[in-house]
């Protein structure tokens, strides 16, 4: 009597094309997900803070202008404030383009380019705004008197 094998056919992952090669990480993407979490509620307690001091007390969105923003920062308080909001927001997007680009970017030319382009324009913008935070002079010298804060002594 013939023995007859039944092998049922293997069929391949929709994904085997696209896999990379294995790279010893560790961790990083857990922490990268667990970052994520955590800068986004505390991205949230800083937005509705911002959104509330800036349009709700006082006149609202008609009082900002330069004298508001020059009252705000001449403040270490709001200058932290501001510096935080600007510095986990450009992290936390960051790290989810990265992602994005991970996920769909399929030749590893390509993917590099982009998340170097991510990465320099992250830090441009993260220097630059940190500089603008701290350099910013509330009370320029040599200005109308009308125009300069309440604050500042002509």
């Amino acid at each position: 009597m013939a023995e007859t094998t039944t092998e049922k056919p293997v069929i391949s992952s929709p994904r085997d094309p696209y896999k990379r090669r294995k790279t010893t990480r560790g961790n990083y993407e857990l922490y990268s997900w667990v970052f994520m979490r955590a800068s986004g509620v505390l991205l949230i307690v800083l937005i509705f803070g911002h959104l509330f001091v800036n349009l709700m007390v006082g006149d609202g969105v008609h009082a900002i202008d330069f004298a508001f923003v020059g009252g705000k920062w001449s403040s270490p308080f709001w200058q932290v404030w501001d510096l935080l909001m600007l510095w986990l927001a450009m992290l936390h997007g960051t790290n989810g383009v990265r992602t994005v680009i991970n996920d769909y970017a399929e030749r590893d030319a390509v993917r590099m380019t982009l998340k170097v382009l991510l990465y320099l324009a992250a830090v441009i913008t993260v220097v630059l705004g940190t500089l603008v935070i701290f350099t910013f002079t509330p009370c320029p010298t040599g200005e109308p008197a009308d125009l300069l804060p309440a604050f500042c002594s002509a």
